[in-house]
């Protein structure tokens, strides 16, 4: 009991000595305040000139250092969320589980975080957790190091002064990015109860920055991957829309499925790989886009979810087709069943939705060569999307690469060319009569009903 004791009080000096940041100067890691965004720039500096401290934090120091360009810049302050929004009048304070601010400058919006702290131990609302450990509730206050601590991997607890140009590392984040090493900070398994979707996240980082998962916090991965259960759909689909727009879709799914990371846990995986015609449908449209990210073209995430669910679209509608179904009735309840189970995981927006649908509605009409239908084809609001995604069925193998070049000349062919493109009519395909109507007038006839 004395020797505990002893060195519970004599111990007490070295967590204070680990909280002790390195502090690294420009010429170490080279990041130049010319970097950073103006408008980031100027939210740092207002708030140091009114006697607050502030950084650069995060996503955006970590990528800079590895050589990327961030997509947008989150600044983190002792400041509260109520001082924040006193010293910027473009600015509004957002945020339940955690307030934040957002800063307005020019076009930008800067987000502002206030230090987070440790949460409490005694059952109250802060820091409240569920019976698997996930953090519910998180709006505790603390000093930077409290911050550093409570940040996910090392390379994300990196702290950026614009003034001095120096980063404050308290993790040894700096020397992680340089040896390629994406590391947890804490206990990984705490860390992955406190928030499942820190799993996915590790994933998506390793791949993005080419980062090897340290074993400590791979190893849990496996045997704790039914936690994501327990994420909030919105926060899932969140997650997965990052993941799949990162600009190394293909790398995540590869290792997502070496992690274990599917089997009935992300149904979308399933459908990408456990179809082998659909797999090689998904993983081209996955190389599309990474080659859309890559060339800074813009990507729509419902034609990217639209390719990643078509295949489970097409087994439900052969299935109701089968049944007796007619073909167009039957599409469209094969892709509502198709969104209604994924809505159980993912929350996709109902506008994603919309795109969706009208994506896979135009396929079959795609088959439509004859009469007037090609050009009603053409002024759809969404052809330009369906039709790429014909394209990728054609590369696939899943339709006739003839009907793509069709469409591709037809699309580009001047007004003589397309009409002679157009295929004779086919059985069944016959206009049929209009049904003419009575003058309501007329005696011994209903009103409305036809001839």
């Amino acid at each position: 009991m004395i020797r505990k004791f002893i060195s519970r009080v004599l111990g007490r000096k070295n967590p204070a000595n680990r909280a002790e940041p390195a502090i690294i100067a420009v010429g170490q890691h080279g990041l130049k305040r010319d970097e950073i965004s103006r408008g980031c720039r100027h939210t740092v500096e207002s708030l140091q000139e009114s006697g607050y401290q502030a950084y650069i934090v995060g996503g955006a120091v970590r990528d800079l250092l590895a050589g990327l360009t961030p997509k947008d810049f989150d600044v983190a302050t002792n400041a509260t969320p109520e001082q924040v929004r006193q010293c910027f009048r473009r600015s509004r304070i957002i945020g339940r589980r955690f307030q934040i601010v957002h800063v307005n400058v020019g076009s930008e919006t800067i987000e502002v975080t206030t230090f987070r702290g440790h949460h409490s131990d005694n059952g109250s609302s802060k820091g409240q957790t569920d019976e698997q450990g996930r953090l519910l509730r998180d709006n505790v206050f603390g000093s930077q190091s409290e911050d550093a601590a409570r940040r996910d991997f090392t390379v994300n607890a990196l702290y950026y002064d614009p003034a001095s140009e120096t980063i404050v590392d308290y993790h040894h984040g700096v020397a992680d990015l340089q040896q390629k090493t994406l590391r947890m900070i804490g206990d990984p398994k705490t860390r992955y109860r406190e928030d499942p979707v820190r799993m996915l996240r590790a994933v998506r980082l390793a791949a993005k920055l080419g980062l090897s998962i340290d074993p400590a916090a791979r190893r849990p991965i496996r045997e704790m991957a039914e936690l994501i259960d327990n994420v909030p759909p919105s926060r899932l689909f969140d997650e997965m829309l990052k993941l799949l727009t990162s600009g190394h879709a293909v790398r995540c799914i590869t290792q997502l499925r070496e992690e274990g990371l599917h089997n009935g846990l992300l149904p979308l995986l399933d459908v990408i790989l456990e179809q082998p015609l659909g797999e090689r449908f998904v993983m081209l449209a996955l190389e599309a886009t990474d080659r859309r990210v890559a060339e800074g073209k813009p990507i729509s995430p419902g034609f990217l979810f639209a390719t990643l669910l078509w295949h489970e679209v097409l087994a439900k509608w052969d299935l109701l087709k089968g049944k007796g179904e007619p073909p167009m009735p039957a599409l469209f309840l094969a892709m509502d069943e198709v969104l209604h189970v994924q809505a159980g995981k993912l929350a996709i927006t109902r506008r994603i939705a919309g795109d969706i649908k009208d994506i896979w509605a135009l396929q079959p009409r795609f088959e439509q060569r004859s009469g007037k239908r090609p050009y009603g084809i053409l002024q759809q609001p969404r052809f330009k999307a369906g039709y790429d995604f014909l394209l990728l069925r054609a590369e696939s193998g899943e339709v006739d690469e003839a009907m793509s070049v069709w469409w591709t000349e037809f699309l580009y062919g001047s007004d003589e060319a397309r009409a002679a493109m157009l295929l004779p009519p086919q059985p069944g395909e016959a206009r049929k009569r209009r049904r003419r109507r009575r003058p309501s007038g007329d005696a011994g006839q209903t009103p409305g009903v036809a001839e």
